[in-house]
């Protein structure tokens, strides 16, 4: 009986009653914690910085436990202030500090509330308070408690409440499943309440199980009433849970413990979870899992129901009820069976198969294997094996890794055994590779395991018999007499067999010889002193006659006296096929053709004796013609592909088929899929290889003999290769002859031809030669050509494909192989630290076969070995080569062999000794770079390389002074480099390096300009000089002084057009004259400063426009023909002084102004270079401007500029000096 907590308030789970007033302060609002079940009121609006509310963070747990055990909630709260906790009850007080005791530790933060013998009295819903002044958090918890015995002073409670109208506490379980104690003595043909509890919980395709074990076989009605109880059990469930899914039956665990598992939805998280065995409420734990037997563990929607020691009193029908509906219902059965022999430890090598097996005490049909607590199915990796009694069973672990080692487990009903399996490495495999699969098997118990299950089956067998006679001593005989003498043995009737016969059945038949069957007699027990009163001393047994056959009962007595012989309680007589028979104290009856009607019980009394046995009538199992005829045609499948057969035959009873594959039973299992239906039998191999060919036969087996049914399997596959070696049978200067044999596997069908293919020695190409029939294992090669070798290919072919090949171990030879004459002594034509070259002459005797090139032989100094540079397959077909294959400074000598079509002739003299050096040689720099920009901070980085033997000394030099400390020379092999960190305006110069060893010495210049973005050129002025025309001025840029490469880029807006566009570029003067300047127009210029790094940010002029700054115009009376613009020439802009080094690009620029516009032309001392295509010159709006891409030597002189007009002429000149 369980004591439950009472609901006397209509509050939800969470809620409880919270004052309206705290610390003076209006409740406010309402909080959400993120603990489920906790309802949190926080009294003011905006809480303080760094402040909070009490929180649960862990809340006490609802809680069922057994009366006078020890109960406790804990629970952990938060908040700042820290809160205080305080606890209460719905239906009483908790003042009493024997009963009731609050606790807290400071080091785990938990509040405990403990009940140390707890009472049915205390069974109610408890509430835990956590306040502060900022809020309250609250949270109810439920405890039951199971009342321990029967209460008198209880028994009337229930009425009494009910009485009072508090029908909640007096709601009795809904299922009908009650303790024994409470169960009521069953009507006849009434059903077990516990069959449709588990119907209501099981998968359909576990109805017919459960309704063969309850002896139900209507299955019509039963699905019916089934229907109607689940609605009305999903409708009583709906009031509690959302969803049930998942619903797992109890069963053993690999580590010994029993569980079922649920996922459950519950609309109200604090509803009460019961678990009733047997209708028994049994109490569980969620917390105290280690101290109690039973525990319901949540996580999630999941709940997991563990039971851990198990006993045999454990099985029974375990159920989950929320409140006082149930949920789940499962039955836990626990067989009568121990190991005899547990599983051992297997030590097996790597891809070595694991066997592990065990004996049990009884038949059982499937045990549980487990590997790592895993469990473990048939499939490629396992094979699980059960012998024909049931009491063997095995465990293969194929193909063992050593990720397979670990504790396997073998569990039968409550009852395990486990053991180690040790995987060791195969030492003999190279690192890196897979070792081969092997063939052999590990493990095992080491014990005659068949002999074992023979002895137990003889036990179970006198078990069996020995219950049976005790059956027979309880029940009635059957014609009983009425003064039975004391000291006669009355004998027990067999009962007849459902089952079908054992392995040794007392039947003595032999089908093939056509014997007739007869009863062997069974001795029965004789007293000592039997005086004259007539006993059986040989009984009846049971036979299995053949259908049309004669069989033959036979009862022997210890007198000659009379008896009667009945057949299914009915007295027979000699006649309709029926012979009885008295010989002395020997009692027959002999049935001269069984058909179905000698079916039956056969009884023989005499006296107060009788003894009794069946006569079965049956046939041999017989296949049909026509099936039989179309089984036994081959079946032909391809390597890869699945075969299937199929055999019909009619439906026996206490019929075995068995499938067989030359001789050897096959069993269901990895690749092989046995199907095995009441009217026919199918074999299924998948992905046959050759192998698998073979007989194939199926043998039907009942108590009257077999029949069997032969077929073949042929899997076709392409043939094997030719077995090899491949002999020569003749070689000449014109034929080559081989042989082979034919090969040993020709894939299920016959050769019909090999494929003959050609290699010569050199060449990669394989060239088919022919076929050859397969009568023929020789072939004759006509083509072939003196002196050369060749390999050969020999395929075997038949309908499916062709064979790998069967290869010649050496080449073969066309005919004497004659070789070339040495050629000359190599000569050294020149020689370096990374290449020496040779040339040789041709043999003068190549024997009268061509030379096809030759090959390159070294041998270092002080060795003694030759090391060839070239392959033979390889030839050089020159008489000169470049070794490469050297190391500088080591000496060698060299020769060469000439290779012809027979191979490599006798080596040639060596060469002279020759040095891996460079020759002496004078520097050289090799395309080195004269001029190079860096921006100012940036690392500059000039590279040189250079040639030159002996190395040379470098020296580096700026501007002919030596260089400065912080700049960093790093000289490698064939490579200087200067490094400035970082560089500044004034490391701008002209570097120079020096290399010099003791052939010569070089140098050269090399330009570092070390500049940045220009900066912003002065204040833009504009002024009109003329009609059209106005002359755009501005100050300099800062940088000007600083960088003789910069000049100005002038852009151009107008309002018509309103885009900029350059109007000027390269302008190395401060002013700049604008042409076509339209009245009524708008006008701005922008002036940029320009060098290497790129342009500076524009100077913007003012705007220039129809009424802005024009010049006036005073006419004086004069009328405006009579103006004149016309001037002679002038030079606005004079020529600069250059002095470039060799080498650099050069820009000379001038202005010119004249009306009408002057021609000008350029001179170099005093030569016109006008038309001199070296020399680029333009003339844009009087810029005058040329361009030297490359200055020489011979362009150093007196560079003039004529500008002349009719009205004059206007000149200037400079000078242009080239550095070396």
């Amino acid at each position: 009986m369980i004591k439950r907590a009472t609901v006397t308030d209509g509050t939800a789970s969470g809620q409880g009653p919270v004052p309206e007033i705290c610390n003076g302060k209006e409740v406010g609002i309402k909080k959400k914690s993120k603990v489920p079940g906790v309802m949190i009121t926080q009294f003011i609006e905006t809480l303080p910085e760094g402040k909070s509310h009490p929180d649960f963070t862990r809340k006490p747990i609802a809680l069922t436990i057994q009366e006078g055990k020890f109960a406790f909630f804990k629970a952990i709260v938060t908040g700042d202030p820290a809160p205080t906790v305080t606890w209460s009850r719905n239906n009483g007080d908790v003042s009493d500090t024997s009963r009731y005791q609050s606790k807290y530790d400071s080091n785990s933060n938990e509040h405990t509330f403990e009940m140390p013998n707890v009472m049915p009295d205390q069974a109610d819903t408890y509430k835990c308070f956590a306040i502060n002044e900022y809020g309250q958090a609250m949270v109810t918890v439920v405890l039951n408690v199971i009342e321990v015995g029967y209460k008198k002073n209880k028994a009337q409670q229930p009425l009494a409440e009910a009485a009072n109208g508090n029908f909640k506490n007096v709601l009795k379980r809904k299922s009908k499943i009650r303790p024994k104690s409470e169960q009521t003595e069953r009507k006849d043909g009434e059903i077990d309440p516990k069959f449709w509890e588990l119907l209501l919980s099981a998968d359909k395709k576990d109805y017919e199980k459960i309704c063969a074990e309850f002896g139900v076989t209507d299955f019509r009605w039963m699905l019916k009433k089934l229907n109607e109880m689940k609605k009305e059990r999903e409708e009583e469930q709906a009031d509690f849970v959302r969803s049930l899914s998942n619903l797992r039956p109890i069963q053993v665990n690999a580590d010994g413990t029993a569980s079922f598992e649920i996922d459950m939805d519950l609309i109200d998280p604090s509803s009460s979870i019961f678990l009733y065995k047997d209708g028994e409420m049994i109490p569980y734990t969620k917390e105290l899992g280690e101290q109690m037997k039973h525990s319901l563990k949540q996580v999630g929607k999941k709940f997991i129901f563990s039971m851990k020691d198990l006993m045999p009193e454990d099985a029974g029908l375990y159920q989950l009820d929320v409140e006082d509906v149930n949920m789940f219902s499962t039955e836990f059965k626990v067989p009568v069976v121990d190991f005899l022999v547990k599983i051992q430890e297997v030590k097996a090598k790597e891809r070595e198969d694991a066997v592990f097996e065990c004996v049990l005490s009884n038949p059982f049909s499937k045990i549980l294997w487990f590997g790592k607590n895993l469990p473990l199915e048939q499939g490629d990796k396992y094979d699980i094996e059960v012998s024909e009694d049931k009491l063997i069973h095995r465990l293969v672990v194929k193909d063992c890794m050593v990720v397979d080692k670990g504790i396997y487990s073998a569990c039968a009903g409550i009852k395990s055994c486990n053991a180690w399996l040790v995987v060791e490495a195969d030492k003999e495999v190279p690192k890196g590779k897979k070792s081969a699969r092997k063939a052999t098997r590990a493990g095992g118990s080491g014990m005659d395991l068949q002999k074992i299950a023979q002895e137990q089956q003889i036990k179970l067998e006198e078990k069996k018999e020995q219950i049976k006679a005790a059956k027979q001593a309880a029940a009635p005989p059957p014609e009983p007499s009425p003064a039975p003498p004391p000291t006669k043995v009355e004998p027990k009737a067999p009962e007849p067999k459902v089952e079908p016969a054992p392995e040794k059945p007392p039947i003595v038949e032999v089908v093939s010889t056509k014997k007739t069957p007869l009863a062997v007699p069974v001795p029965a027990p004789v007293p000592e002193d039997l005086g004259s009163e007539p006993v059986i001393t040989c009984g009846l047994s049971d036979i299995y006659a053949l259908r049309g056959k004669p069989a033959e009962l036979t009862v022997m007595m210890n007198v000659d006296c009379d008896g009667t012989w009945f057949k299914d309680g009915e007295q027979l007589s000699s006649g309709s096929g029926v012979t009885i028979a008295k010989d002395g104290t020997s009692h027959k009856l002999a049935i001269d053709s069984c058909s179905d009607y000698n079916s039956g019980v056969y009884r023989f009394v005499t006296g107060d004796q009788s003894t009794q046995a069946k006569v079965i009538v049956g046939d041999v199992p017989e296949f049909d013609p026509d099936d039989l005829h179309k089984f036994s045609k081959p079946v032909v499948v391809r390597v890869g592909q699945n075969a299937a057969f199929k055999m019909p035959f009619p439906p026996q009873e206490s019929l075995v088929v068995s499938w067989f594959k030359e001789g050897a039973e096959i069993k269901d299992g990895g690749g092989v899929k046995i199907v095995k239906e009441p009217n026919h039998s199918r074999l299924l191999l998948k992905d046959c290889l050759r192998t698998d060919a073979g007989e194939i036969k199926i043998q039907l087996k009942n108590p009257f003999g077999s029949v069997e049914a032969t077929s073949r399997l042929i899997v076709l596959d392409r043939p094997g290769p030719p077995e090899g070696p491949v002999e020569t049978v003749e070689t000449t200067s014109s034929i080559i002859e081989i042989k082979w044999n034919p090969p040993k596997d020709d894939g299920g069908s016959a050769v019909t031809n090999y494929i003959i293919e050609r290699q010569q020695v050199g060449q990669s190409l394989w060239t088919k030669l022919g076929d050859v029939s397969a009568d023929k294992n020789s072939f004759r090669d006509r083509n072939v050509t003196h002196g050369k070798k060749y390999n050969y290919h020999i395929y075997a072919e038949n309908p499916e494909g062709i064979s790998d090949a069967l290869e010649t171990a050496d080449s073969i030879m066309a005919g004497i192989m004659i070789l070339a004459g040495p050629p000359g002594a190599p000569k050294v034509v020149s020689a370096s630290k990374t290449c020496i070259n040779l040339t040789w002459t041709p043999p003068e005797d190549d024997k009268g076969i061509p030379i096809i090139g030759y090959q390159v032989e070294k041998r270092k100094k002080d060795t003694t070995q030759w090391i060839a540079l070239n392959a033979l397959n390889e030839p050089i077909e020159d008489v000169n080569y470049a070794v490469k294959d050297i190391t500088e400074g080591a000496e060698y000598e060299f020769r060469v062999s000439a290779i012809n079509e027979s191979g490599a002739g006798d080596p040639s003299p060596p060469s002279a000794m020759v040095c891996a050096k460079n020759p002496n040689m004078r520097p050289c720099f090799k395309d080195p770079e004269d001029f190079i920009v860096v921006r100012a901070g940036n690392s500059a980085r000039v590279k040189i390389c250079y040639e030159a033997e002996p190395p040379p000394t470098i020296t580096w030099l700026k501007d002919d002074e030596p260089i400065s400390p912080w700049i960093n020379i790093i000289n490698t092999e064939g490579m200087s480099q200067l490094v400035i960190p970082s560089s500044k305006r004034s490391d701008s110069a002209i570097y120079t390096i020096i290399a010099k060893n003791s052939v010569g010495e070089a140098s050269f210049d090399v330009e570092v300009r070390v500049t940045d973005e220009p900066k912003t050129p002065g204040p833009v002025e504009i002024e009109q000089t003329v009609h059209g025309k106005v002359e755009v001025s501005w100050a300099p840029s800062p940088d000007q002084e600083l960088d003789d490469r910069l000049y100005y880029v002038v852009s151009q807006h107008d309002s018509n057009t309103r885009v900029w566009k350059t109007v000027a570029d390269r302008l190395f003067a401060n002013t700049f004259t604008a042409n076509n300047i339209l009245p009524g127009i708008e006008y701005h210029f922008r002036v940029y400063a320009k060098n290497d790094m790129g342009l500076s940010d524009p100077s913007q002029s003012p705007t220039w426009g129809a009424n802005s700054n024009r010049v006036p115009i005073i006419s004086n009376g004069v009328s405006s023909a009579e103006i004149c613009f016309e001037r002679p020439p002038s030079i606005l802009v004079p020529l600069k002084v250059h002095t470039p080094p060799k080498g650099y690009q050069l820009y000379m620029t001038c202005a010119v102004r004249g009306c009408p516009t002057p021609t000008v032309s350029w001179f170099l001392d005093d030569v016109c270079i006008n038309s001199d295509k070296n020399y680029y010159i333009t003339n844009s709006f009087g810029v005058c401007s040329m361009y030297i891409l490359r200055v020489r030597q011979k362009d150093s002189g007196e560079y003039k500029v004529v500008a002349v007009n009719p009205l004059g002429r206007a000149e200037c000149s400079t000078k242009l000096v080239v550095k070396e």
